[in-house]
């Protein structure tokens, strides 16, 4: 059996790589076709944007047909959609939302093999109940819903995450594979260092791979969050290191949906306390959701938003760092040399370069906007022109941008951070941004200064 199982993993990763190496060699194959259309008189900006746009759908579609490291690839870049000009996100939207919320699914017998391996083979005691086809698959393992037996002989109907055989090995692997190609999305996503983003990822495997870990997280976050008026967090009842029982969440919509046909008041309202629930986790117990993607929120009946998926928990026992909430502040403030003097200090600024504070602000003003008023519309325009001035050649913020360095201990709070604004954006709604971040990041309100 474990022959079998190596096998299918060699050849599943195989398979990955192959369709992941067509991407460069497209995108290779678009571009010189590109230029000999300028040559004969095509405009640029006609011919890069028809690049763009088989580029993004060549990429999605390989990016959906996997698991593994592209997977959870697709679904980090896939909350930067709204980053991408409408001409190329509007007929790919549906695509990178799937990739928030699915993956191809295990065999029945996979399945089974890997129930026994974790449960032994008379795991169907305590699973009375068990759905072979998952309610959900996404990159690292799928769920299964099922009643199981606790040891006081007591029924519950449960989600059962099963974790897919070589998941870590697969996720090492393509994640290399992307990081070999990363320079080819920098047109799809101009702004975003795809290299920093998939060294963060691969740094996370360990922990994600983990279910021991995960269910640890999730039981602090269940415990805290256990008579909230506005987020349900699902009980982790057992576990092994791949395999893991939780509380089934009964929910018929995700935030994805929300985001694709939800009111202006349901986009507002689970807007809000999305990123509440965001912000509030470090402040609250030292812990930060890290997985913002939308399919890990779920709606329930009575208008909670039910939080899914621990695998990827970012541990800071001070909540989020103080000088965080102080240059925070001082940037609302206006005081661009006090920011860019704490941002030296801690290693965002390049060593032995120099920046001007007037180049400062240009750069990192409109990031601030969201804490400028007492409550702030997000959209897809805003962020495309904040992505554009901030990444594009000639942009405003260029000059500063290739001097900031944002560095290792920061990584992950900036990609969930930049994540989360991103699924505001999706949803467009209209949050008190400024009174989440007073309540609950340490230095914006208490000692401004630092």
């Amino acid at each position: 059996m474990a022959n079998n199982n190596e096998e299918e993993l060699t050849t599943s990763a195989f398979k990955r790589s192959m369709q992941l190496a067509k991407i460069p060699a497209g995108y290779a194959a678009r571009t010189t076709a590109g230029l000999g259309k300028r040559l004969v008189g095509t405009p640029a900006a006609a011919v890069s944007e028809s690049v763009q746009r088989r580029t993004a759908e060549q990429l999605f579609s390989v990016l959906g047909q996997l698991k593994g490291g592209a997977m959870k690839f697709g679904q980090a870049m896939s909350v930067f959609e709204a980053a991408l000009p409408e001409n190329v996100s509007g007929p790919y939207r549906q695509a990178l939302t799937k990739l928030q919320d699915a993956a191809p699914p295990m065999s029945p017998t996979a399945v089974k093999r890997v129930m026994v391996a974790e449960f032994g083979p008379a795991w169907e005691k305590r699973f009375p109940e068990f759905n072979t086809p998952p309610a959900a698959a996404a990159s690292i393992g799928q769920v299964h819903r099922a009643v199981w037996i606790d040891d006081d002989g007591q029924p519950h109907d449960v989600a059962v995450k099963l974790q897919y055989p070589g998941a870590a090995e697969a996720l090492i692997a393509d994640l290399k594979q992307i990081n070999r190609v990363a320079r080819l999305f920098g047109p799809l996503l101009p702004g975003i260092d795809v290299k920093s983003l998939t060294e963060e990822l691969k740094e996370r495997i360990v922990e994600e791979v983990d279910y021991d870990m995960e269910a640890g997280a999730q039981a602090v976050f269940a415990a805290e969050y256990a008579d909230d008026p506005e987020v349900f967090v699902p009980r982790p009842l057992a576990h092994t290191s791949r395999a893991l029982v939780s509380e089934w969440v009964d929910a018929d919509r995700s935030l994805a949906d929300v985001i694709e046909s939800g009111t202006q008041a349901e986009r507002d309202t689970l807007g809000e306390r999305f990123v509440r629930f965001l912000f509030s986790g470090p402040a609250r117990i030292g812990l930060l959701h890290a997985d913002p993607h939308p399919g890990n929120y779920r709606v329930l009946a009575d208008g909670r938003l039910a939080v899914v998926d621990y695998g990827s928990v970012a541990r800071l026992p001070e909540g989020i760092p103080r000088i965080v909430g102080q240059l925070l502040r001082a940037a609302s403030e206006n005081d661009y040399d006090r920011v860019l003097e704490g941002l030296r200090e801690e290693n965002f600024i390049r060593p032995n370069t120099t920046i001007d504070p007037e180049t400062m602000t240009r750069f990192i003003k409109p990031l601030v906007d969201p804490v400028m008023t007492e409550t702030f519309s997000f959209s897809r325009d805003w962020l495309r022109e904040q992505s554009q001035r901030i990444g594009g050649s000639g942009a405003d913020g260029l000059a500063a941008s290739v001097k900031l360095n944002i560095p290792r201990e920061y990584l992950l709070i900036h990609r969930v951070w930049m994540g989360g604004v991103g699924v505001l954006c999706q949803l467009e709604a209209t949050a008190p941004f400024r009174a989440v971040v007073a309540e609950n990041l340490p230095g914006f309100t208490d000692d401004p200064q630092p």
